[in-house]
């Protein structure tokens, strides 16, 4: 196929609702990297784009709609008890899908002898991941129309055996959520708001739902944003989460976290969290790091 036919072909398959017209789209390069800095979000514990403990309505990948975004990261946590790493990929086309992957790794140390797991029991997790852009933009247009996008995430637990032995239903489950998010530019301030529905026990990583209680409940998760500068930002979540094992109570998860883009394509996230009880454990508070790289 000769390039101008390759070129054309690539503008109609991008000619979503919002997409510029292919004559336009032929003069952009394909991954252009436009976005304003931060506005793409980094990524969630799932792998999604948002602010790290919550999913915003954000596209992943630094492209327009004209063009196609790529995004990486790796995340630690690390607890009084627990360990947690995961990493994972994003795109995002036209900035109006995200497709993205992340695996997760969930170290029970000492805990993981307690519980009869052997001590240094990883608890494994992968989630697959979609997300739609529906209405609005994080930035432009009307400051009280906020970006709107719909998303799931389906979820593999890798060690389905040791969840069902704690109590849960099932070892794979699938969440959908739904958020809104805008950025005040005259205010430096980013206001998200999402509503998950949910049975994951821990996120997923402790199964989903009970066999006595398998029903799916929504759970909201909102975030506060003030951007300092056009590279940094500092800001607060909030995320409820289920209470479905009788055997290990599950709180709600909190941070405060501060964004900073070193370079156009690599941003890091630091934050205080807050996991609350986890398996039996309580006050599991401690330290947040990732890192993103995008275009």
């Amino acid at each position: 196929m000769d390039q101008p036919i390759f070129r054309l072909t690539i503008a109609l398959l991008l000619a979503l609702p919002g997409a510029v017209a292919p004559a336009l789209a032929e003069e952009t390069p394909l991954i252009d990297g436009a976005k304003l800095l931060l506005t793409n979000g980094v990524a969630t514990i799932e792998g999604s784009s948002g602010g790290g403990l919550a999913t915003w309505s954000t596209i992943a990948g630094r492209e327009t709609d004209r063009g196609i975004g790529l995004s990486g990261h790796v995340t630690l946590i690390e607890l009084p008890d627990y360990g947690w790493q995961s990493h994972g990929v994003a795109v995002g086309v036209a900035n109006r899908i995200e497709l993205s992957y992340a695996r997760q790794n969930f170290d029970t140390r000492d805990v993981g002898a307690a519980l009869g797991l052997g001590r240094g029991y990883t608890l494994n997790q992968d989630v697959f991941a979609a997300k739609v852009r529906l209405a609005g933009d994080v930035v432009y247009g009307d400051p009280l129309v906020p970006q709107i996008s719909v998303g799931v995430e389906h979820k593999r637990n890798r060690d389905a055996a040791v969840a069902r032995a704690v109590g849960a239903a099932h070892g794979s489950g699938t969440d959908i959520t739904l958020s809104a998010t805008k950025l005040l530019l005259s205010h430096s301030v980013l206001v998200n708001a999402t509503a998950r529905l949910t049975k994951a026990n821990q996120a997923g990583l402790l199964g989903f739902g009970t066999p006595a209680d398998d029903a799916y409940r929504v759970q909201f998760e909102g975030s506060v944003a003030y951007q300092l500068s056009r590279r940094a930002v500092v800001g607060a979540e909030y995320r409820t989460k289920p209470d479905n094992l009788a055997i290990a109570r599950e709180d709600d998860w909190w941070d405060l976290f501060a964004a900073y883009a070193l370079t156009d394509h690599l941003t890091i996230t630091a934050a205080y969290v807050d996991l609350g009880a986890i398996a039996t454990f309580d006050n599991q508070r401690g330290g947040f790091l990732s890192a993103q790289i995008a275009f």
